[in-house]
């Protein structure tokens, strides 16, 4: 079983008395004959992938001819860490199917099959069989070289150092690292619609290096750096960061369009968008041919497998369609500056244009999004607070109090308060809130009528000085529990 990056396994067949062209149409029948579906030839050997299963996202086979020798590499093009033994079942299923090829081919057919096959070679200016299109994983094999910029993965590195150092400080500074409260993730730049509206936009940014929790950002650095090492030698530095950025900003503002009280944070949706990029490369002749259609569908099942997870809740699937979809426009505006690397122009043209299209798109979002009355809301329930500890404050009175003490309080302090508190929150409700808001509103003005019926059972109790009531204070006090255990868990 292989584990990695990009989990392979590599062996060598020898094939003494044979020649190379020899060798070449043994092992493409052999590929055929195991339904492999062959993507590049050239008289060195060819590129294969095998067929996507449920247990497969498709592999890269390649087999290179050397003279009595076949150099066997099965690598998975998906971005799944472990290959459960695929990559080994592959190479051990060629060299099995290979001896029995070599065994019913007819030897005389031989050079007419090659010059069958001679016509599909690319030439020796396109022949990658000594430079595969995902070699760039290859230069990234050490632990520590994940972090390190290099020629042609520059951008990434520097991306998961500044997202892992963000988490590590905050960390520091004492913000749980499992799961993060919420004044926490807002204090450092989190998204959320009340305030982000309030005129601090710039969380747009900032949300986007910020993760809730361990786990949160280990799933998120992991998806980067994958696609990082797959796109980065493509896109360059400055059309991969700008890509990166734009896709982000895109992501948090179709998060703010669609949550109204969820506080949003992590790079899912800039990472989105460099799949959106990708995605839209792979439908284009941008990519080898050879790796094209594996890689299309891996990360298409990718995308889609995580999209259909965040249905279940709990995951800012917003932020991950406006990234996508902003990403698929990033990668075809690009298109033009790739095939034409030569002018400057092309390349710097089409960024600012799309950093221009997504401010403005983004201004447009947070302009026309109701912004709600949160502010003035957040005021008055701190206003509430003050009233619920007044109206409390029977229970605070000294052991040693008369019952005519009792009902003072009852009369002259709880029930007043809990009465004006109850005005209040029939004011506060018709604020311009969220719908989540307004429930809670509702079941707070149960709690406080839930509060005076008590209390007012208690004031006949003590007056009448009978325990005629207690059952009755009893199951209020319980729904007044329900109530309060409901409250906290929202």
């Amino acid at each position: 079983m292989a584990f990695g990056l990009s989990p392979k396994h590599i062996d060598n067949l020898k094939t003494e008395g044979l020649s190379e062209k020899d060798t070449l149409v043994i092992a493409l029948e052999t590929a055929k004959k195991l339904d492999w579906n062959i993507g590049f030839l050239s008289k060195n050997g060819f590129i294969a992938y095998t067929k996507f299963s449920m247990s497969s996202w498709s592999e890269e086979v390649q087999v290179k001819i050397e003279e009595g020798n076949i150099n066997l590499k099965s690598e998975c093009t998906g971005s799944q860490l472990v290959d459960w033994g695929k990559n080994k079942k592959n190479i051990d299923a060629f060299i099995s199917k290979f001896g029995s090829v070599k065994t019913e081919i007819n030897l005389d057919e031989l050079e007419t099959k090659y010059i069958e096959i001679e016509k599909d070679f690319v030439s020796e200016e396109e022949d990658i069989i000594n430079r595969p299109p995902l070699s760039q994983k290859e230069k990234v094999s050490e632990f520590f070289s994940i972090f390190k910029p290099t020629e042609g993965y520059f951008i990434t590195p520097i991306l998961l150092n500044l997202n892992i150092a963000i988490f590590i400080i905050m960390a520091i500074t004492g913000v749980n690292i499992i799961l993060p409260d919420n004044e926490s993730l807002l204090l450092w730049g989190a998204n959320f619609r009340p305030v982000t509206l309030d005129g601090e936009w710039w969380r747009l940014i900032s949300s986007c290096f910020l993760h809730i929790g361990i786990f949160h950002l280990l799933m998120n650095m992991y998806a980067l750096l994958y696609i990082g090492l797959l796109l980065e030698p493509h896109l360059g530095k400055s059309r991969f960061l700008s890509a990166y950025l734009i896709t982000g900003i895109a992501g948090s503002a179709a998060s703010l369009y669609w949550n109204e009280l969820t506080i949003s944070a992590g790079a899912s949706g800039a990472i989105f968008g460099m799949y959106g990029v990708f995605l839209a490369m792979l439908t284009t002749n941008l990519i080898e041919k050879s790796a094209r259609k594996a890689l299309l569908t891996s990360i298409a099942v990718f995308v889609g497998y995580n999209l259909l997870n965040g249905l279940k809740g709990g995951i800012d699937n917003a932020a991950h369609m406006g990234g996508l979809l902003s990403g698929l426009i990033v990668g075809y505006s690009f298109y033009p500056s790739l095939k034409k690397p030569n002018i400057p122009k092309l390349k710097f043209g089409a960024i600012g244009v799309l950093t221009l299209l997504i401010l403005t798109s983004s201004f447009f979002v947070l302009t026309t999004t109701n912004p709600s009355d949160i502010s003035k809301y957040d005021s008055e329930m701190k206003q509430f607070a003050l009233l619920e500890e007044k109206a409390l404050s029977i229970f605070n009175l000294p052991e040693t109090s008369t019952d005519q003490e009792y009902l003072n309080e009852i009369q002259n302090t709880g029930i007043p308060n809990w009465k004006s508190s109850i005005q209040l929150l029939e004011r506060v409700d018709q604020f311009e809130l969220p719908t989540a808001i307004h429930n809670r509103n509702s079941q707070l003005i149960e709690y406080c009528n839930l509060r005076i019926k008590s209390y007012e059972l208690i004031y006949k109790a003590i007056s009448e000085g009978t325990d005629i009531y207690q059952s009755e204070i009893e199951n209020y006090n319980k729904e007044i529990e329900s109530i309060i255990n409901e409250l906290s868990n929202q």
